[in-house]
This record gives C-alpha cells, structure tokens and sequence, in this order.
C-alpha cells in the first residue's frame, strides 16, 4: 500500500504514539533508499561544507523528488542576518518542497517571528555544533542537576518561541526522557536514548563512510554497514577500469564491429576515389 506523505501535522500528532525515524541524506540516492526504508524524515542542507555537504538549490529539489512521502527538512550553512533575511532564506526551502526548516543556532526571537509567518521550525539543544565554543568544545551536555536543568529550560524556551521539535544531542538518556515528557513538541534523539519521540543518525555514520572531520564518526553514530570499504573497492576497480581504456586507446582498439558502423565496399571505393579530388 502506498505511504501518506507525512506533514507538520502528523509529525506533531505522533508525540506519545510512535517513534519517529530522521536521517540525514546527502544525495537523491540516500533519499530515494530512505523513502523505500520507510524513514519518517529525511534531513538535508544546502551547501555546509564544514560536513562535507556541498548540495544546491537542484540538488535539493532532486532529494525532495526522490522522497516524495518523507518529511523533509532543510539547513544551510549560512546564518540570517535578521528576521526578515532568516524569512527569505526559509521560503526558498518552502518552495521546493521543504516541510520544516532547521534552525538550531537562531535565537528565540526569530523563531518566534518566523512561526508567526507559518514557518514550521526544528532548533537544538543539548550539544549544538555550531555553538559548542560556548560550552568548551564538543562535549556531553546534562550529566550534571544544573546542567540538565538548563537543557530542560532552553527545551522549554524554545518551544514557548514557537519551535515545532528539537534535536537533543548527547544529553544522558534519563534526562532526555525526562524532556520529551515535559514538553508538547517532539524531541529527536541523538546520542540521548530512546526516550525521546525518535532518533536522528546521519546516513554516512550508517553507512560507514564518513570522510569529513578526519572520518570521525561520533559516538552516538551507529554503523550498520560498511561503505567505506565498498567505495574503496570501487575506487581500486575505477581505477583499473580506466588503465584498461587508456591501454586500449594507446594500442588503437576501437574498431570493433559490435561499437562501430561499417561501409560497404563499393561504396568505399566511390568514396576514395572521390577523396582523391579533396
């Protein structure tokens, strides 16, 4: 039976229900296989090359074709200089499909501002990359009362700002749970149990092929397969694939009947003649 596609309003409704899926892809291949999975979101950004992401605006509208039932959230590497820039930025995603648009570093205000215009937003909490430099670095954030109560709050906060969901990265399990209890919108667990209204893995950290970062997979990633050695075997096959038609070319053996189109003699013949007047 074919899939409903999945809106802001299911996604919400699914709070205390089931558990929602999330993957970040980077291609129209990793959303197609997504949709086929069964993956509740997909996530995507455009051009964050920090992550190894250098998708475009065509780009997206692939990934968006290629899961047509996901819900779709999009990011991009670029901060908003104000409301009204952080609204174009967001319209864009819009219009090419995007069902929520991510935005783990903008301040309450803006969400605010942009949930005022209909725009459905998913912040952060907990470890936020983009500003880790306020926290000493990248680090577990909660195993402490205080720490943990400040998580809670900025949950809090942001859902009175109008956030739709969060992202609760690397926070101890049982005050994740304790969260995604205590507020109305959904949190996406990375790192922090399954507690929370679902979980959110990257789909190079499945795959096993992350190349950014020095290759660094987190420790809240979880390996399912192994594509890194894949990609480098295919790599060694490109390789000897084109030796083999360099080789060829050197050795001049492109006249294969099956690749090429023949002449009858005859009209060889006519044409050598003709091309003694050239």
């Amino acid at each position: 039976m074919k899939r409903k596609k999945l809106t802001v309003y299911d996604y919400l409704g699914s709070k205390g229900k089931r558990q929602l899926s999330a993957l970040f892809v980077h291609s129209a291949d990793e959303a197609k296989a997504a949709e086929e999975a069964g993956i509740d979101i997909i996530c995507t950004s455009h051009d964050y090359p920090d992550f190894g992401i250098y998708n475009s605006f065509e780009e997206l509208k692939r990934i968006r074709a290629a899961a047509p039932t996901c819900l779709m959230q999009t990011g991009g590497a670029i901060t908003p200089a104000s409301e009204y820039e952080a609204l174009k930025v967001c319209h864009k995603y819009l219009e090419i499909g995007t069902d929520v648009i991510y935005g783990g570093t903008w301040s309450y205000k803006w969400i605010k501002a942009l949930r005022d215009e209909n725009v459905p937003i998913n912040s952060h909490v907990g470890l936020v990359p983009g500003k880790a430099t306020w926290i000493g670095g990248f680090r577990a954030i909660g195993k402490t009362a205080e720490e943990a109560i400040g998580v809670l709050k900025h949950t809090q906060e942001l859902q009175e700002a109008g956030a739709i969901g969060v992202e609760l990265e690397v926070v101890p399990p049982k005050v994740a749970e304790v969260i995604t209890n205590k507020v109305d919108i959904i949190t996406l667990s990375m790192g922090s149990g399954s507690g929370c209204d679902g979980q959110y893995l990257f789909a190079n950290d499945v795959l096993g092929y992350t190349s950014y970062n020095g290759g660094h997979i987190p420790r809240h990633a979880r390996i399912y397969r192994d594509f890194k050695n894949e990609y480098e075997k295919l790599q060694v096959e490109r390789v000897k694939a084109f030796k083999e038609y360099h080789n060829d070319t050197v050795n001049k053996k492109f006249d294969d009947p099956k690749i090429t189109v023949g002449i009858k003699d005859n009209e060889f013949d006519k044409f050598l003649e003709l091309a003694e007047k050239y």
